[in-house]
């Protein structure tokens, strides 16, 4: 089905306006949803507050979004401008779509409300799991000079739009009672995204890199080179976690869609570091700049020098990573497009001055 979209798509469309359009639809599906449900309870303690329209939206959106995913790289090859910029555009936005997807599936199963829905902690492990999967591929890309898309994507990007689908035609109350055995639809698909994770996404890296070593083929010959991608985002995740279980003021409890927007955003710019190192061959830096301001964070809430003012604490660590990682990402593109005589949303080529 996506390669009669790609038909349709006329060759005078930059691929990058394709990817840029895609990740636009899941922004204004995630900011709709937000509208309705800031704090992920409107699909459990009042049902009905978000209209039937808005699901079916989401599920539009979705696949339009996944269509275009799907079909920007096939586009650039078809239209002969496939070049590093896109790749980074590509991959880039995909680091932060990925938190979002999952932000924007919350309002479906909502949290828990004591008769059903899933906990905010088990939101955080949700997210953190599928990130973390997210890092591993582009970790192993970085060693093996080989992106390993495993069929877990394809399989998520169905489930949501079923889900979405599921909600519109038969109401929020269908995760509300109990599926299978007593266990509720989100309990399936939390114990799935586990299994997954463990027994299949982690060990085909792990598999794939010990295989590009016994044949020789690895792009880093020492340990280190190795292993230093994966320091700081595991740094970040520790962080994060210590600020989430020793909140004094329960942070992620009081503000849970502030908080994960914030974790998916960090984890974003600090991968983006990484897709930049694997596509350049040179060296990430040891620790990301945002681990500094977020470790002096994170001693302060749980010290309990913040006090009250901790939530708005995250509120402005929250918009000051996400600005400085909008400009980073700005900046990024313009120097690319410059540095390769392109544009970013246009197949016309520079002038060369």
């Amino acid at each position: 089905i996506f390669s009669l979209f790609l038909q349709i798509v006329p060759l005078w469309i930059a691929p990058n306006l394709l990817t840029f359009s895609g990740f636009i639809m899941v922004l204004v599906n995630y900011f709709l949803l937000s509208f309705y449900d800031w704090d992920y309870t409107a699909s459990g303690t009042s049902p009905g507050l978000i209209p039937t329209w808005v699901w079916l939206f989401s599920a539009f959106t979705t696949f339009c979004a996944y269509a275009l995913d799907s079909i920007d790289g096939k586009h650039a090859r078809r239209t002969q401008s496939s070049t590093p910029l896109g790749e980074l555009f590509d991959h880039g936005l995909d680091s932060w779509a990925t938190s979002i997807f999952v932000l924007s599936f919350f309002s479906v199963c909502s949290r828990d409300n004591g008769k059903s829905g899933i906990s905010v902690y088990t939101m955080y492990m949700y997210l953190s799991i599928i990130l973390l999967n997210f890092m591993c591929s582009h970790w192993e890309k970085y060693n093996t000079g080989v992106l390993f898309l495993p069929w877990g994507y394809d399989i998520s990007q169905v489930v949501l739009i079923a889900a979405y689908l599921l909600t519109g035609a038969v109401g929020v109350e269908v995760w509300q009672k109990p599926f299978l055995f007593g266990y509720f639809i989100t309990d399936a698909l939390v114990g799935m995204l586990i299994g997954f994770s463990l027994l299949l996404s982690l060990p085909q890296t792990l598999y794939n890199i010990h295989r590009a070593h016994i044949q020789k083929t690895l792009k880093n010959d020492s340990l280190y080179e190795g292993l230093l991608p994966l320091v700081s985002p595991l740094l970040l995740f520790i962080l994060l976690t210590v600020w989430v279980v020793f909140s004094p003021g329960n942070i992620l409890v009081k503000q849970p869609r502030l908080f994960l927007w914030m974790v998916g955003v960090a984890f974003s710019s600090v991968i983006c570091k990484v897709i930049i190192c694997q596509m350049s061959s040179t060296q990430p830096e040891l620790l990301h700049w945002f681990l500094f301001p977020l470790a002096l964070v994170v001693y302060a809430a749980i010290s309990g020098l913040l006090g009250w003012t901790e939530e708005a604490v995250l509120a402005l660590l929250t918009a000051a990573v996400t600005a400085a990682h909008v400009h980073y990402g700005v900046c990024v593109g313009r120097q690319l497009s410059e540095h390769l005589n392109i544009y970013i949303f246009s197949l016309k080529k520079r002038g060369r001055e």
